[in-house]
């Protein structure tokens, strides 16, 4: 059977749907963002078109309206997208009125992770992947470009163009789960020779990729788009942020140590850090000694490291 195993870093969270000892779905929730799901008590700032409500000094689109409601009026919202953050700043939360009671938050349950079994499970290569937007799989591989519009997937391959159509669907199906893939997607398949090909492709990403989604049928150009459910940003989008994505990875690498720590990174990644003294402080408390920064320009963005003090 599945299994969530989640693990409470500084900074975020980060879940691990396991099966067979490997990932097949993940998650990462970071500190501070209010997850979708969360029952919230707002006041409705404008009504018309695109209604807008406010909780806690933060604005949410309703897209499904607020009828009955009046401006100014309270009323109680559930969260359906998170803050998207990272390269898409400008993308305001969205939320649709309900009569739940406020509170009401997301389960994330499952089996606290001990140190080191997230990667054993293999985090550190989703991770990767993530940064990197390549995925492999046997005879091909998997280049996933996040854009304001869509998520595009590219496949690649040396195999005939009829099997690696089958083959990257799947690929793509299973990548678009462990990367916590929303939203619109744009699957670029090989052009498959003829329609019994396309099916088959179309089929194998049906079987694989949970409901609710809809799509498109491959067409002759070997193109699928399919649109799923958004609510948060994907660890694709996360790791577009790169300097926020690599002082979390940081603080996840530094908190194995013991001791006062030094974090050497990327300016980029010491300026993230040097804002957040919250993080600081508590990687501090579990290390047991003190946290100082040290910046070197010469270490890639992904290349910070801890090192005693």
């Amino acid at each position: 059977m599945p299994e969530w195993l989640i693990e409470r870093g500084i900074g975020e969270t980060r879940a691990a749907l396991m099966e067979n000892q490997r990932i097949i779905e993940a998650r990462i929730v970071r500190d501070g963002v209010i997850a979708a799901g969360t029952v919230l008590q707002a006041k409705l700032k404008s009504v018309g078109r695109n209604p807008v409500a406010v909780a806690d000094g933060r604005e949410y689109l309703l897209p499904r309206g607020a009828a009955g409601v009046t401006e100014g009026a309270t009323l109680n919202i559930e969260v359906t997208r998170e803050d998207l953050g990272g390269a898409e700043p400008w993308k305001r939360p969205l939320a649709r009125m309900t009569e739940q009671p406020t509170g009401s938050t997301p389960d994330l349950s499952g089996r606290d992770a001990a140190t080191g079994e997230f990667d054993e499970a293999g985090w550190p290569d989703l991770i990767e992947e993530a940064r990197s937007g390549i995925v492999r799989f046997p005879g091909g591989e998997l280049c996933i470009s996040p854009t304001p519009a869509m998520t595009l997937i590219d496949v690649d391959g040396s195999m005939p163009p009829d099997e690696l159509a089958l083959a990257g669907a799947r690929a793509a199906a299973m990548t678009i789960l462990r990367l916590d893939i929303g939203g619109s997607i744009g699957i670029d398949l090989p052009t498959a020779k003829g329609k019994a090909a396309r099916q088959a492709a179309a089929s194998a990403l049906d079987a694989i990729l949970p409901r609710p989604f809809e799509r498109t049928a491959v067409n002759g150009f070997g193109f699928l788009q399919l649109v799923r459910p958004r609510r948060r940003a994907s660890l694709v989008e996360l790791a577009a942020d790169r300097a926020t994505f690599e002082a979390r990875a940081l603080l996840r690498q530094a908190a194995r140590e013991i001791g006062a720590t030094c974090l050497a990174a990327h300016p980029a990644v010491i300026a993230v850090l040097s804002t957040h003294r919250d993080w600081l402080d508590r990687l501090s408390c579990q290390v047991g000694g003190a946290v100082t920064l040290r910046s070197d320009a010469s270490l890639a963005i992904s290349g910070g490291h801890a090192e005693p003090a």
